[in-house]
């Protein structure tokens, strides 16, 4: 099987600059070949757009061969799937929306997707190009091949997603219980039929105070300088860390959840509908039903462990527990 860790990277201010310039050139490339093919007399090929990197990009822009040949290589199949989706979706006639083209410090990254190209050893990381090794956070979590690595930049930090190749998951086997049913919240983040309560851990609204005040702060800078930049990087760190907390304790639910029931049975909630209501939207989201559902699937598949999703509409309120005879009122 397949599975990715993301790890932290720990890099010297040297190869902060490395990595930069690979996420700058693997954005440039990205660019470049999105505004060649966006013009009505070139139809986008994959072949084609490998024939116009070769040939026109690496020689205008002599800046690339600082970095591995795949970051900005790579930029093609990040294109090519994109075209891919818009195609796909232009065909079933649904709402289409034409790739766009990239920007500076959002959602930065560059992917190394041959095994020769880089390589983990313990908490190093070893990169083409990159004399010298980075420390990681934590050493790869699975035995095996890593196939591929994808660096990222978020709030001022730096991260790798090494995908591996490995069968030594150990999906931590527990005496377990034979089923539960979850019942989701916003007062309580999820209410176990075995009695189990887990409070919800609301970081947005603890973190609201402090995110406008920063905001008002951003609104007084002028653009383009160095201190609105600075303002900037603050209000990353903030949200980063309060989806870092949401993001705990949604792991802490689903881990708890598929390491203990064989069988768990969630409501398919309507979260676009629910967020709908002005008074409760922001505590909703805040809560991430729709995300925690995402990670007790995947976990639950890993572990071997079946999920039920219950009908919406099922009236299980108005049912008796004994005769199973459905009554017209609560």
């Amino acid at each position: 099987m397949l599975l990715a860790h993301k790890i932290e990277l720990r890099p010297t201010p040297e190869q902060m600059v490395y990595l930069d310039k690979a996420c700058g050139s693997k954005r440039h490339c990205y660019n470049q070949l999105l505004a060649h093919f966006s013009k009505p007399e070139n139809k986008w090929s994959k072949n084609e757009a490998y024939q116009h990197y070769i040939n026109v990009l690496r020689k205008e822009f002599a800046w690339y061969n600082e970095v591995s040949s795949r970051v900005t290589c790579n930029a093609i199949d990040d294109l090519d799937n994109a075209f891919k989706h818009f195609f796909r979706h232009v065909k079933a006639k649904r709402k289409a929306g034409f790739p766009r083209f990239k920007k500076k410090d959002i959602k930065d990254s560059f992917a190394l997707r041959e095994s020769a190209k880089f390589d983990v050893n313990g908490r190093e990381l070893r990169i083409e190009k990159l004399k010298t090794k980075i420390e990681l956070r934590q050493p790869l979590r699975f035995q095996g091949i890593a196939k591929q690595v994808t660096i990222s930049k978020h709030a001022g930090k730096y991260f790798a997603s090494i995908l591996t190749e490995t069968e030594d998951y150990n999906p931590h086997d527990v005496d377990r219980q034979q089923s539960v049913g979850v019942d989701f919240g916003i007062k309580a983040l999820a209410v176990l039929s075995t009695g189990k309560v887990f409070s919800t851990n609301q970081k947005l609204k603890a973190s609201l105070r402090q995110l406008a005040k920063l905001q008002r702060n951003l609104a007084k800078k002028v653009k383009g300088s160095n201190r609105r930049a600075k303002a900037k990087l603050k209000i990353q760190k903030l949200h980063f860390r309060i989806a870092r907390q949401r993001q705990a304790l949604l792991h802490e639910v689903s881990d708890d959840l598929t390491k203990t029931f064989d069988v768990i049975a969630v409501e398919d909630l309507n979260v676009k509908g629910m967020v709908k209501n002005r008074n409760l939207s922001r505590a909703i989201s805040d809560a991430g039903f729709g995300y925690l559902r995402q990670m007790i699937e995947y976990k639950a598949q890993l572990r071997n462990c079946v999920v039920v999703v219950a009908n919406r509409f099922f009236p299980s309120s108005k049912t008796c527990s004994c005769c199973g005879k459905i009554k017209a009122e609560l």
